[in-house]
């Protein structure tokens, strides 16, 4: 496999720009003339629409930026990558950001792709989606799938630390997700009930559904949002905008809330983050890490607005406390500390008791 000094950044078949790796192992970024006087900032607080050379800081990201680190798997999808790579006799651990950054291809989060790229064999789609979850059982406990080609084709730009394939439905672009292995066999119908919930509590979320299976209770599945009408949506991270990993329990929602009215300007993204907020809080997903939260570029309108929600379902996170701290408090956050945070933005104390109160009685039927 080569290996790749510069790759260029493209949005939609546009060229955003030129990625280069430079001699102390950093990634330099600048944007192209063209993208200059007719597109947008990638990323509004690391990189901002003017010509220069960008140069990011060696962490945390390992000397990229962390809108290109969002292009990247992290969790199931880097494991398949270090599988195929291990699988064409590539030493994973000598394979840089750069060059994984090709490996990516078409089918990353968000709507940048990198050129040239790295290309592996691309075998047929599976569609039993019981034999597919077999198959990443199988690499999850180190044992040899023969499909492994075909898993990476479907799942080798997914982040988290669940298995799970992206695919096309009725012509649409959905994620489907497995049970990892320390997941209940329900995780399926749980996070699809989760999903069902946080609807009725007024956030915004893309359409939902539970796949049928043999083996267990069914798999749940998520339309991409990053994918609308045959176009692709940029898309960056709250981890990737501030520049800072997603494995470090440093966020606040008062941080967010902040960091949302910055970028949006728009006071119904701070009501969806506040449900959300209140979601994470009563329903106890307190995997609610900086990676969990982003924000999409509505291309038409020249807007940033909150991504809808994802990744929503039990789960205890660091230590039993929320990855990001309600105004301070990680570990038993009370409707209290809700309200705080809720004043410190501007919400209305009556408006925010009656949300943090529905989503409060509805978690609560819904975990009974």
């Amino acid at each position: 496999m080569d290996k790749y000094r510069f790759l260029k950044v493209f949005y939609n078949n546009t060229v955003v720009g030129t990625l280069a790796k430079t001699p102390d192992n950093l990634v330099a970024f600048e944007y192209d003339n063209e993208w200059l006087n007719k597109g947008f900032s990638i990323s509004p607080f690391s990189l901002p629409l003017v010509k220069k050379v960008f140069l990011p800081k060696f962490e945390p990201f390992d000397g990229l930026f962390g809108v290109f680190n969002d292009s990247l798997p992290d969790g199931w999808g880097r494991l398949l990558v270090d599988r195929l790579l291990l699988k064409n006799r590539i030493n994973p651990n000598e394979i840089d950001n750069l060059n994984r950054l090709a490996v990516v291809q078409e089918s990353g989060m968000g709507a940048l792709t990198y050129q040239p790229v790295h290309k592996f064999e691309a075998p047929q789609e599976e569609s039993d989606y019981d034999k597919l979850a077999t198959e990443c059982s199988k690499i999850l406990e180190s044992q040899n799938s023969d499909n492994l080609d075909e898993l990476f084709k479907l799942g080798g730009s997914s982040g988290g630390a669940r298995p799970k394939i992206l695919t096309k439905i009725d012509g649409a672009d959905w994620i489907i997700k497995f049970p990892s292995s320390q997941d209940p066999k329900n995780i399926g119908e749980q996070e699809y009930n989760y999903s069902l919930c946080a609807k009725e509590c007024g956030i915004k979320m893309s359409e939902t559904r539970l796949f049928e299976s043999k083996i267990c209770s069914g798999y749940f599945g998520i339309k991409r949002f990053d994918r609308q009408n045959g176009k692709k949506v940029h898309m960056v991270s709250v981890s990737g905008l501030l520049e800072t990993s997603h494995r470090l329990p440093n966020l606040d929602y008062n941080i967010l809330m902040k960091l949302t009215l910055e970028l949006t300007k728009n006071y119904q993204d701070i009501e969806q983050l506040f449900r959300l907020m209140c979601f994470n809080v009563f329903a106890r997903n307190r995997d609610d890490h900086s990676k969990n939260f982003s924000f999409l570029y509505v291309e038409n309108k020249k807007e940033w607005h909150l991504s809808p929600a994802y990744d929503l379902t039990y789960s205890s996170s660091f230590n039993g406390e929320h990855a990001t701290t309600i105004n301070g408090e990680g570990k038993n956050p009370t409707t209290e500390h809700i309200l705080a945070v809720a004043k410190n933005i501007g919400i209305k104390e009556k408006q925010a008791k009656d949300i943090a109160s529905d989503i409060k009685e509805k978690c609560s039927l819904m975990l009974e």
